[in-house]
C-alpha cells in the first residue's frame, strides 16, 4: 500500500515538472517567435513580398503594444528592432536604375524612422558602416530633427517634427542625380526638405529600411520609379523655372551674336543684369546685341545654362574650352563661375596625376558645376541661381526697366513687375504671357478675384524670397489668402513656406477654417494632418463653438476625424450629435434630441437630403454600445430612427450587444502570426473603447465625492482616499512661500476641523504679477491628467476675510492662462467654513487644461490683510483624460 501511493505521488511529481517544463519551452518560443526583425526578399513580378524572420532579442514589447491597436487595418508589418537594417532585395526591391528611384512606406515609430541607400544590400546597421550612402533619419534627436546623412556624415540638420508615434504615416524619399526629397503622403506631395548633393553617387540602388535605439514598424513598402526633379520642385532644369527660357524667344529682349559664323542667341536683359556684375558694359538697357566674335557657341551655352538654372554641364564643352569659360565669366563679372572653373581644373590635373580611371558616370559628373551645394524649399527659387538678390530688390521697388503692370480688380494699385520673373515662378503667368492672349500683348494686366495684400506678399515673394504680411493681428487671415493664392498661381515653394508658418500658429480656435481652406490642395497635407489632430483633440470644442467652420468641412476631413486614434471626446452622444449637425448642415442641431426635435417640428425628413449618403458612411463610426442604455432606448423610440435606418440597426446592435455582453462569433477574431510578420484582422471598432476618454466627474453637492482631487486620491476609485498632494499626484503651490498657514495639502484636504484646530487660517499672500498687485492658488494635475472643467468648488477657511473679486483659470503649460469664470463683487461667502460652488460656461468649458488657479483680482473684505486669499480647500469637476 505505501509503495502504491509513493509510486502515485512519484508520478504526480514528474507530470507536474513537465508541465511546468513544457508550459517554460512554450514561453521562451513564443518570446523569441515575437521578436524577430524581416529581412526582405522580393519575388519576380506578380508574386507576393515574403519576409523572412532574423532572431533578435526584443527589449520593448509595448511597441507591440502600439502595434496591436491597428488591428482593424489588415495587412503586415515590418518590425526593426533598435540598431538593425533590413534590406530590400529583387528587381522589385531596388530602383529601376542607379541613383534614381523613390521609395515609399508607412511608418509608426517614436523616433528616429531612418532609411538607407546604397550601392549594395550589406551592413547591419548604418552607424557601423561609413561607406557610399545616403540616410534619411525623420524624428532625429528624440522626434525633433529631420537629419540626411552622405557616406556617414550629417549634411542636413533641421528641427522639424515629423512622426505621430500613435499611429502610421505615409512618407516617401525620392532621389534622383543626387537630388534628395523627402515628403508625407502620396509621392510628390508633402514635400518636407529637399536637398541637392553637389557629388552625387549614381550608384545606389538598395533601400534598408533601419532604426537607432527604439522599434519601428513599417507596412505598404513600395520602390517606384523615380519622379523627375521638376516635380519634386527643387531643380531649375530646362523645362522649369528660368530654365525653360534658356535659348528661347520667349520674352527674349537682348541677343548674343557669337563665333566667326555669328549664330545669334536670345536671352533676358534683367536676369544677365542681376546676375552679372558686368553686362552693363556690354548692354546697358533691354533691347540690346551683344557681340562675341571670339567666343564659340558651346561656351556661351555652359555660361547661360549656368545663369539660367545654376548648373553648367561642362561635359558638353571640349576641355580646353575650359580656359575661354572661365575668360568670358570674368568679363561678365560671374566670380561664383570663375571660382567654380578654377576648382575644376584643379580636380581634373589632380585626377590626371593620380592615373585615376573613372568611368564614364563618373567623369560626367566631374565635369558638372553648380551654383549652390545646399537648395532648401523654405528658401525662394532663385535662390539657386548665381543672382545679386539686392540688385533683384531694388529693381522690383524701384520699378526699373518693368515690362508689365498689374492691377488688381476694385483697387487703384499698381504692381510693377517683370514678366520673365513672374514666370520663373508661376505657370499661370507663363501661359498669360507667352501663348498669345490679350495679356501678351498688353502693358498692363488686370488681376480678378485676389485680395490686395496678399497679392503684393506674393510678388513681394517672388522677388524677395521671403513673406511679408504686416500686422502681427491680421498675420493669420493673410497667410490663408497667400496659401490660397500660391496654390492659384502655382508657387510651390510659397505655399510651403506658408504651410510652415501655420503649422506654426495654428490652434484649437483656427483648425477647423485652416482645414476648410488646406483639404482642397494636394500639397498641403501635412497641414491638413495637424489641424485634423487638433481637430479630434479638442473634438467638443471645434463642433460646439467654430460650429460654421466646421459644417464646412468635406466629408473626407471629417471622416479622418471621427477615425483618428487621438479622437477625445467626453461621450458618445456629443460624437453622434456633432455627425447629426454636420449631415443637417445647420448650426441649430447641436445634439440629436435637436435634431429629432427639429423632424418632429417641420415634418420634413430632408433635411440630411444633401448628406444623407455621407451620413450613412459616418454613423457606423459612432461607438453606440457605449452609451447609456437610457439613451439607447430614447433614441430607439425617436423620429430620427424611423427615418434613417441605418441608425436604427447600429442602435438595435448596440443594445443586443450590451444584453449579451460579447459580439456574435463571427465579429471575433484573433491575431496571427508568422514569425515576425503580423497579420491583423478586420474587426468592428465601434464595439472597442476608444483610447482618449474621459471620465466624467459631475458636480452633486458642495462637499461630495464626486470630484477629481477625490477620484485621483483614491487612485481612480480603487483604493481608501489619500491626500493626493501627499501621494505626490498633484502639485498645489501658491503665491507667497510655504508657512505654517500656507500649506499646500490643506487645499485638497478634507478634514476642515483640523484647519480651524491647528491653523484657523489657510491663505496664500500677496504677490506682483502683471505690474499689479494679487494672490493666487494654483493646482498642477501633472503630465498625466487634463480636466475639461464645467465646475469647481472652494471653502472658506476659519477666517471671516471674504474674498469678493476673482478669477478661475486655466492653463496647458502653467504661463499662458485662460479665464474660466471670472467673479466681480461676489458676495456668496458670507461666514467662515462655507462652501460655494460656480458651473463653468462658455467656449472654454470645452478645453482640457492641465493647470487652474484661483487668482484674486481685487481685495478681500478684512481691511488688515486685504491681499490674503483665504481658501481651505478646493474642488473641480468635469471630464478627466488620463494618459498612460
Amino acid at each position: 500500500m505505501i509503495f502504491k501511493w509513493a509510486s502515485w505521488i512519484y508520478f504526480s511529481l514528474v507530470v507536474v515538472g513537465l508541465s511546468f517544463c513544457f508550459v517554460g519551452l512554450v514561453l521562451w518560443l513564443t518570446r523569441a517567435f515575437m521578436s524577430g526583425v524581416f529581412c526582405v526578399r522580393v519575388f519576380p513580378r506578380g508574386q507576393r513580398l515574403q519576409l523572412t524572420p532574423v532572431w533578435t532579442e526584443f527589449r520593448e514589447f509595448r511597441f507591440l503594444l502600439e502595434v496591436w491597436r491597428m488591428m482593424s487595418t489588415g495587412g503586415n508589418v515590418l518590425v526593426v528592432p533598435p540598431f538593425e537594417c533590413s534590406w530590400l532585395v529583387g528587381e522589385e526591391g531596388r530602383f529601376p536604375q542607379p541613383g534614381k528611384g523613390c521609395v515609399t512606406f508607412e511608418a509608426m515609430a517614436e523616433n528616429d524612422v531612418t532609411v538607407v541607400f546604397k550601392e549594395q544590400a550589406v551592413g547591419k546597421h548604418y552607424r557601423t558602416d561609413s561607406g557610399p550612402s545616403y540616410t534619411v533619419v525623420l524624428g532625429s534627436h528624440r522626434n525633433r530633427r529631420l537629419k540626411i546623412e552622405v557616406d556617414g556624415r550629417t549634411v542636413v540638420d533641421v528641427a522639424r517634427v515629423v512622426l505621430q508615434p500613435a499611429m502610421f504615416e505615409r512618407y516617401w524619399i525620392n532621389i534622383y542625380d543626387g537630388v534628395v526629397s523627402v515628403g508625407k503622403g502620396d509621392p510628390g506631395k508633402g514635400v518636407l526638405y529637399q536637398w541637392v548633393d553637389s557629388r552625387p553617387n549614381n550608384r545606389i540602388q538598395y533601400v534598408g529600411l533601419s532604426s537607432w535605439d527604439k522599434h519601428v514598424g513599417y507596412r505598404n513598402i513600395q520602390v517606384l520609379p523615380p519622379l523627375q526633379p521638376a516635380v519634386a520642385g527643387v531643380v531649375c532644369c530646362e523645362s522649369e523655372g528660368l530654365g525653360r527660357f534658356l535659348e528661347s524667344e520667349e520674352l527674349a529682349d537682348v541677343h548674343f551674336i557669337v563665333g566667326s559664323e555669328e549664330r545669334t542667341v536670345p536671352a533676358h536683359w534683367i536676369l544677365l543684369h542681376v546676375c552679372c556684375a558686368n553686362f552693363s558694359h556690354f548692354c546697358k538697357a533691354p533691347g540690346g546685341v551683344v557681340r562675341l566674335p571670339l567666343v564659340q557657341y558651346p561656351v556661351l551655352q555652359a555660361m547661360l545654362q549656368y545663369v539660367y538654372t545654376g548648373i553648367s554641364q561642362l561635359h558638353q564643352i571640349l576641355e580646353r574650352d575650359l580656359d575661354k569659360l572661365e575668360e568670358v565669366a570674368s568679363d561678365f563679372g560671374m566670380e561664383q563661375l570663375v571660382s567654380q572653373c578654377q576648382k575644376l581644373r584643379k580636380e581634373k590635373e589632380r585626377d590626371s596625376n593620380e592615373g585615376s580611371d573613372k568611368d564614364s558616370g563618373s567623369s560626367k559628373n566631374k565635369w558638372m558645376i553648380r551654383c549652390m551645394e545646399k537648395l532648401e524649399t523654405t528658401g525662394a527659387f532663385l535662390s539657386q541661381l548665381p543672382i545679386d538678390r539686392r540688385k533683384l530688390i531694388d529693381l522690383y521697388e524701384n520699378g526699373t526697366c518693368s515690362d508689365v503692370e498689374l492691377y488688381v480688380d476694385g483697387i487703384d494699385e499698381v504692381v510693377r513687375a517683370h514678366r520673365l520673373i513672374l514666370s520663373a515662378w508661376s505657370n499661370p503667368f507663363v501661359k498669360m504671357f507667352t501663348n498669345g492672349m490679350r495679356e501678351s500683348k498688353r502693358d498692363s494686366v488686370l488681376i480678378r478675384d485676389v485680395p490686395l495684400e496678399p497679392f503684393l506678399a506674393m510678388i513681394g515673394f517672388m522677388y524677395k524670397g521671403d513673406i511679408e504680411v504686416g500686422r502681427e493681428e491680421d498675420s493669420g487671415s493673410i497667410l490663408l489668402s497667400l496659401l490660397v493664392l500660391a496654390d492659384r498661381f502655382g508657387v510651390q515653394l510659397l505655399q510651403q513656406k506658408c504651410i510652415e508658418i501655420i503649422l506654426g500658429l495654428v490652434s484649437e480656435d483656427s483648425a477647423c477654417a485652416v482645414l476648410v481652406v488646406a483639404a482642397p490642395m494636394p500639397n498641403c497635407q501635412a497641414l491638413c494632418d495637424r489641424c485634423e489632430e487638433l481637430c479630434a483633440k479638442h473634438f467638443d470644442f471645434c463642433a460646439a463653438f467654430h460650429s460654421c467652420d466646421f459644417l464646412q468641412l468635406d466629408f473626407t476631413s471629417f471622416q479622418r476625424i471621427l477615425q483618428h486614434l487621438d479622437l477625445r471626446v467626453t461621450s458618445e452622444e456629443k460624437v453622434l450629435g456633432a455627425v447629426l449637425m454636420w449631415a443637417a448642415n445647420c448650426n441649430g442641431v447641436s445634439g440629436w434630441e435637436d435634431a429629432d426635435a427639429l423632424l418632429k417640428d417641420t415634418g420634413k425628413a430632408e433635411i440630411f437630403t444633401d448628406r444623407g449618403e455621407e451620413l450613412k458612411c459616418l454613423l457606423p463610426l459612432v461607438r453606440f454600445p457605449f452609451m447609456p442604455v437610457t439613451v439607447l432606448r430614447k433614441l430607439q423610440d425617436s423620429i430620427l430612427c424611423k427615418v434613417i435606418p441605418t441608425l436604427k440597426d447600429l442602435i438595435l446592435e448596440a443594445l443586443d450587444y450590451l444584453e449579451k455582453g460579447s459580439l456574435s462569433g463571427t465579429s471575433q477574431s484573433s491575431v496571427a502570426w508568422s514569425g515576425r510578420l503580423v497579420s491583423f484582422p478586420k474587426t468592428v471598432l465601434r464595439f472597442t473603447p476608444r483610447s482618449c476618454t474621459y471620465k466624467e466627474l459631475q458636480y452633486i453637492c458642495d462637499g461630495d465625492r464626486n470630484g477629481v482631487f477625490y477620484y485621483i486620491g483614491t487612485l481612480y476609485g480603487q483604493h481608501p482616499w489619500m491626500n493626493p498632494v501627499l501621494m505626490k499626484k498633484i502639485v498645489v503651490t501658491a503665491s507667497s512661500p510655504p508657512s505654517r498657514y500656507t500649506d499646500a495639502k490643506t487645499v485638497v484636504s478634507r478634514n476642515f476641523q483640523d484647519v480651524v484646530a491647528f491653523q484657523g487660517t489657510s491663505f496664500a499672500g500677496p504677490c506682483m504679477e502683471g505690474g499689479r498687485i494679487s494672490a493666487w492658488w494654483k493646482v498642477d494635475l501633472g503630465k498625466n491628467h487634463q480636466l475639461i472643467c464645467n465646475y469647481y468648488t472652494i471653502r472658506q477657511d476659519g477666517s471671516a476675510n471674504f474674498i469678493r473679486s476673482w478669477s478661475f483659470q486655466g492653463s496647458s503649460d502653467g504661463v499662458n492662462w485662460t479665464e474660466l469664470s471670472c467673479h466681480s463683487n461676489e458676495q456668496t461667502i458670507s461666514r467662515p467654513g462655507q462652501y460655494a460652488s460656480w458651473p463653468v460656461r462658455g467656449a472654454s468649458a470645452s478645453i482640457p487644461f492641465r493647470f487652474f488657479r484661483i487668482f484674486l483680482n481685487g481685495p478681500a473684505t478684512d481691511t488688515s490683510s486685504p491681499w490674503n486669499l483665504c481658501i481651505c480647500y478646493i474642488e473641480l469637476y468635469g471630464y478627466l483624460q488620463t494618459f498612460e
